[in-house]
């Protein structure tokens, strides 16, 4: 993706609608347990932005507190994930990347958390899978 492009995205009702500008830090496929029940699937795939490049340009998601120093948005009205904020990655949210009008427009570089994967997910792609995180983000 290059530099000074912006996306937009937004819910599935169009109550919460979002902007984020620039390179994203990452994009990656991940398998945990929380994860795959708060979107009801097998597996989802995040993009990782600033947290002061992305701004809520309709509306706001609703948060709760989905973990301890986990924080997780969504609308409101039609209950569509938004996205996710975590100690772990300060002054960073992660938007879902389906939730984008373009998600094409991002390709996943690796799976973490496949320590949780589900045993009858089977994925035919070559991208580095991790039990965790990869090594520069083990805690």
């Amino acid at each position: 993706m290059a530099r000074g492009v912006t996306r937009s995205g937004g819910c599935r009702c169009g109550a919460v609608r979002f902007r984020a500008e620039g390179e994203p830090n990452w994009v990656a496929h991940c398998h945990c347990r929380d994860c795959r029940s708060v979107t009801a699937s097998p597996m989802t795939t995040y993009v990782a932005y600033p947290r002061d490049k992305v701004s809520m340009v309709k509306g706001a998601p609703r948060t709760f507190a989905s973990s301890p120093g986990a924080t997780r948005g969504f609308c409101s009205a039609c209950g569509t994930p938004i996205n996710f904020e975590g100690e772990r990655w300060p002054g960073e949210t992660h938007l879902f990347v389906c939730t984008f009008d373009e998600p094409r427009d991002f390709e996943p570089s690796v799976h973490v958390q496949v320590a949780q994967q589900l045993p009858w997910l089977h994925l035919g792609d070559t991208l580095p899978r991790y039990e965790r995180f990869p090594p520069d983000e083990e805690a």
